[in-house]
């Protein structure tokens, strides 16, 4: 049975954009090993944090938003956990309301980049 799952993760500022991209790609890549689908992938840039952590002001925020089985979700934790680039990470079990307002998100966001 597969879930529809979020999830968010903020990398440290001192990496360069082909950096970034190479760690996202990374937690991407365990996410297929698993037979997962990812439906969205946003970069939300380089943001200011609500608060120092690690002494750092500023991190890359990225979300990813993809179906899997239930057992993937702590493989994904575990790498997040061993990966020293992240700084924080947060993932959760979208419900059927939420999911419904994401794909609202999705369309919305599709037709904005269209128009401009």
């Amino acid at each position: 049975m597969l879930n529809h799952y979020e999830t968010v993760f903020i990398l440290t500022p001192v990496l360069s954009d082909v950096q970034m991209k190479e760690a996202v790609e990374k937690f991407k890549s365990i996410l297929l090993e698993d037979n997962s689908k990812i439906v969205n992938e946003e970069f939300w840039g380089l943001r200011k944090l609500a608060y120092p952590i690690d002494k750092k002001s500023t991190g890359f925020y990225c979300l990813l938003e993809f179906d899997a089985e239930p057992t993937v979700i702590d493989k994904l934790e575990i790498q997040f956990r061993r990966d020293e680039r992240v700084i924080r990470f947060l993932t959760t079990k979208l419900d059927k309301y939420a999911a419904e307002y994401a794909a609202k998100r999705r369309n919305f966001k599709s037709k904005e980049v269209k128009e401009n």
